[in-house]
C-alpha cells in the first residue's frame, strides 16, 4: 500500500528484509544451499513471520530506503528468536513456552540500503539491518543480530540477452544471544545464564560468460566465543568453499552443478555435490534489483 511522503506499507507472512539474502525466494540464489552464517543465525528456510513493514524511499539524489518491520518473535520461522526448534535443545537449553503480550515480546528488524552507479556499466548497492526481539531460553532474554551487505554488478555495454556480466555479493552477521540458565536434567548438563557471541560471513562472485550459462563460487566462515556448552555443533567454527555452474534453457528454468567442501571444527570434513533442476509455472511478480 504506497502513502504519501514516498511512503509504503506492508502486511502479512513475509521474509524479513534483513540484508541481501534474506528476503529473496531460493529460485533466485545463485547457489542451491545458504550460507552458513545464514542458515545458522537466521535459520534454513529464512528469518520471516506474520507481521507489519513500513518502507520510505529517501529523497536523495541516489536511490536510499529506511525500512522497519514488526513481527512475531515466535514460531519455526524465528531461528534465533522464540523457536521452539521442533522440541530441540537450542544452545544446551530448551525452549520456554511463552505467549506474545506486550510490543516488547515482537521481533523488530531496520534497514537501510543505498544503490548508485559509478559508470553506466557498474552498479553498486549497500546496505546495513539489525534484527532485535526476545529468544526463548529464558523470560527475559534477548537476541540482536546485526548485519551488513555488499552488491556490485558489472554489466557489458555490449551485451547479449544480459551477458556477458560479473556480480560480487558479501554478507556479515553478528549475533548476540543471551542465553538463559538451565538447571540440567538426567540426560543433559546445567549451564549458566550467559551471553553468547558469534559472527560470520560469506563472499560469493559470478561470472555470466555467455548467454545462459553461469560460472560462481562462494566462501562462508562462521566462528564464536566459547560458551559453557562444549562442543556445541551450533556454534563451532565451520567454513566451506562452493564452486557451481549454472545453464539456463529458458528465462525459467535452470540446471545447477554444485560441490561443498565443508569444514568444521568437531566434525571433520564433508564432500557433497549437489544437481539441481528447477522451473517455474505461472505468473510471478518481479524480483528486486
Amino acid at each position: 500500500m504506497a502513502l504519501p511522503w514516498n511512503l509504503q506499507v506492508k502486511g502479512g507472512q513475509y521474509f524479513s528484509e534483513f540484508g541481501r539474502l534474506n528476503p529473496t525466494h531460493p529460485h533466485t540464489w545463485d547457489f542451491v544451499d545458504l550460507p552458513l552464517v545464514n542458515g545458522r543465525f537466521l535459520g534454513e528456510d529464512g528469518l520471516r513471520n506474520p507481521g507489519a513493514r513500513v518502507s520510505w524511499l529517501v529523497p536523495t539524489p541516489f536511490y536510499s530506503e529506511l525500512l522497519l518491520g514488526v513481527q512475531n518473535s515466535q514460531g519455526e520461522t524465528a531461528h534465533s528468536f522464540r523457536s521452539d526448534h521442533d522440541g530441540d535443545l537450542f544452545f544446551g537449553r530448551p525452549a520456554l513456552d511463552m505467549q506474545v503480550k506486550n510490543m516488547g515480546d515482537l521481533l523488530y528488524v531496520p534497514r537501510y540500503t543505498f544503490s548508485f552507479n559509478p559508470g553506466a556499466e557498474h552498479t553498486v548497492l549497500a546496505g546495513i539491518s539489525g534484527a532485535f526481539g526476545p529468544n526463548a531460553s529464558g523470560p527475559d532474554q534477548a537476541t540482536q543480530i546485526y548485519g551488513a551487505d555488499l552488491f556490485y554488478k558489472w554489466k557489458a555495454r555490449r551485451q547479449s540477452k544480459g551477458f556477458p556480466f560479473v556480480t560480487w555479493q558479501t554478507e556479515g552477521m553478528y549475533r548476540r544471544y543471551e542465553a538463559g540458565a538451565f538447571p540440567g536434567d538426567i540426560n543433559n548438563p546445567a549451564l549458566p545464564a550467559e551471553v553468547l557471541r558469534d559472527w560470520g560471513i560469506y563472499s560469493q562472485v559470478s561470472y555470466g560468460f555467455r548467454p545462459g550459462w553461469v560460472a560462481s563460487f562462494r566462501g562462508d566462515y562462521v566462528t564464536g566465543e566459547q560458551g559453557a556448552l562444549r562442543p556445541d555443533p551450533e556454534r563451532d567454527t565451520r567454513w566451506r568453499l562452493s564452486p557451481a555452474l549454472t545453464y539456463f534453457p529458458t528465462e525459467f528454468s535452470k540446471i545447477r552443478l554444485q560441490y561443498n567442501y565443508d569444514n568444521r571444527e568437531d566434525g571433520g570434513q564433508d564432500h557433497s555435490v549437489w544437481l539441481q533442476f528447477e522451473f517455474l509455472l505461472g505468473a510471478h511478480a518481479a524480483h528486486k534489483f
